[in-house]
């Protein structure tokens, strides 16, 4: 997401949140004003995360998040305001009349997209609309995600498999924990070495989600053919998905999804939003 932020910025997040042909809205009594929900960063927060709190805070509702958007940038008093937004799509009852309306969201409504336009209040919200309506239906995510940070080989003379991670790399398991409920992902698939059943294991006991771990992702067994299954698995398999493994393995994972290769550092998620097989957008969440 361009541009870049600078110090000193207001930092803030967001989703549009669309479902039947509609979009949330909420309106702002300290400024009469309608937008889409969003709100600034907590000290440390990832925008991704920022999102979905800010979504549930001003409407009730919880949501998953999609493709990215692009990003506004505008004056903020003696500062600019930096908002990243996401296409936002519910998870549960999308029933808004039971919000406890206050101070700061009086109202909050499901507003035809084709009124939309006209009710927000600032002409910047129409474009990111208009960009989210372009969209089209419903994607999911694959999250790709490296291994956090484990104990140097050399260091290590027992079985590679059983290496476990040190403690930046248990950190950044933790750090995964939000990110990964931010995409919804509700599949779980690891490489069956240590290090990477470690990164995950903190959202699968989080979530109540069940792990699948398979040899199939490591590095003493991934091959070109057994990848290719695991993908194209979890791709058809109408879920939001996380898939982590080791920085040899990854290569193959893109070309199994037609992308080009990232190189990925330890800890960091890779985010492949697609549909019907056809990868829409990819995003990076650094470790």
């Amino acid at each position: 997401m361009a541009p870049t932020s600078s110090p000193g910025d207001v930092l803030a997040a967001g989703a549009v949140v669309l479902r039947k042909g509609r979009v949330l809205l909420v309106h702002r009594p300290a400024y009469d004003d309608w937008s889409f929900p969003k709100g600034k960063l907590d000290p440390g927060e990832r925008p991704a995360v920022a999102a979905v709190r800010e979504v549930g805070e001003e409407t009730g509702l919880r949501v998953r998040l999609g493709v990215p958007l692009r990003r506004q940038s505008y004056p903020n008093g003696s500062r600019t305001k930096i908002v990243d937004f996401w296409v936002g799509r519910v998870l549960g009852d999308p029933d808004v009349s039971g919000y406890l309306v206050n101070s700061e969201i009086d109202e909050v409504a499901w507003v035809p997209v084709d009124k939309a336009a006209v009710k927000l209040t600032y002409r910047r919200d129409g474009g990111t609309l208009r960009e989210a309506l372009a969209v089209g239906k419903a994607t999911r995510s694959l999250v790709v995600l490296r291994h956090g940070q484990a104990r140097a080989r050399k260091s290590w003379k027992p079985d590679d498999r059983l290496r476990p991670l040190v403690a930046e790399g248990q950190a950044q398991a933790q750090g995964v924990v939000p990110l990964l409920a931010a995409f919804g992902v509700s599949r779980i698939v690891s490489s069956s070495s240590r290090r990477c059943v470690d990164t995950v294991l903190p959202y699968a006991e989080g979530s109540g989600r069940p792990m699948t771990r398979t040899d199939g992702l490591s590095e003493e067994e991934a091959d070109a053919r057994a990848v290719k299954t695991v993908v194209a698995d979890l791709v058809t398999s109408g879920e939001d998905a996380v898939l982590c493994t080791h920085r040899p393995v990854l290569p193959l994972v893109y070309e199994s999804l037609g992308v080009e290769p990232i190189n990925q550092s330890t800890g960091e998620l890779v985010v492949v939003h697609h549909r019907r097989g056809r990868v829409r957008s990819v995003e990076r969440h650094r470790g």
